[in-house]
């Protein structure tokens, strides 16, 4: 499991002219899900994403979570995130989960989130999306399990 987080001011995805998901201050999450990701990886980066403090205190030091700023996730899935580009130009996802794998995963991780306390909002998976965004800091990390 890849996820690109991004400490966010607001962000929204929308699908055509539909607003699918939008929030204010939290994190964008894109995911990316792989054949071996099962339950343990799911829980390992709902703690994880649900416990990292990226939030300035009053000093404007890291060291507030998501929960202490009364912050929201976006969740959008991105297959490409398992991309390889290493041979020739155009990459393989060989590595990226198949729909009826990813899609189970993708919806037992946001259910995961959610159980955990703050307001998700998502993307639509497998649909073209436009997604938009003011990063905050800029603060964003790469976490894979």
């Amino acid at each position: 499991m890849r996820v690109l987080l991004q400490r966010v001011s607001r962000a929204e995805v929308r699908v055509g002219d539909r607003v699918s998901g939008r929030i204010g201050r939290g994190f964008l999450l894109l995911v990316g899900l792989t054949h071996t990701d099962d339950e343990a990886a799911l829980a390992w980066m709902a703690d994880k994403v649900i416990g990292l403090r990226l939030f300035g205190d009053a000093d404007d030091k890291m060291n507030l979570a998501l929960a202490d700023v009364g912050g929201a996730l976006l969740v959008v899935s991105q297959f490409t995130l398992y991309g390889d580009a290493v041979k020739g130009r155009r990459p393989s996802f060989i590595d990226a989960a198949r729909p009826e794998t990813a899609i189970p995963l993708y919806e037992r991780f946001v259910a995961l989130l959610r159980e955990r306390g703050p307001r998700v909002e998502t993307g639509e998976f497998g649909a073209m999306m436009d997604v938009e965004l003011v990063n905050d800091g800029p603060v964003t990390l790469w976490l894979e399990r």
